[in-house]
C-alpha cells in the first residue's frame, strides 16, 4: 500500500513538472510569436519580403563593397602605398 502511495506521489510530481514545462513552453512560444510579428513589421517598413531577405542582404553587401572600392579609389596613391591596398 505504501509503495502505491509513493508511486502516486511520483506521478503527481511528474504531472506538475510537465505542467510547468508546458506553461514555460507556451510563454516562450508567445514571446517568439511576438518577436516574429515585430520582425515582419520591420521588414514591411523596409519594403522587404521575408522570402527575399537573403537576396536583399546580398544586394546591400554588394553595394557596401562598391562604396568601399570607391573610397579606396579616392585615397591618394601615397597612402595606399604606405598602408597597402585593402581592395
Amino acid at each position: 500500500m505504501q509503495r502505491q502511495e509513493e508511486r502516486i506521489k511520483e506521478i503527481k510530481k511528474a504531472l506538475e513538472e510537465a505542467k510547468n514545462q508546458r506553461y514555460k513552453a507556451e510563454a516562450r512560444l508567445e514571446n517568439l510569436q511576438q518577436q516574429e510579428k515585430e520582425i515582419l513589421e520591420a521588414l514591411k517598413e523596409l519594403n522587404v519580403e521575408p522570402d527575399q531577405l537573403n537576396a536583399e542582404i546580398e544586394k546591400l553587401e554588394h553595394e557596401i563593397d562598391q562604396q568601399i572600392q570607391k573610397a579606396w579609389a579616392l585615397l591618394p596613391k601615397e597612402l595606399m602605398d604606405n598602408h597597402g591596398s585593402k581592395q
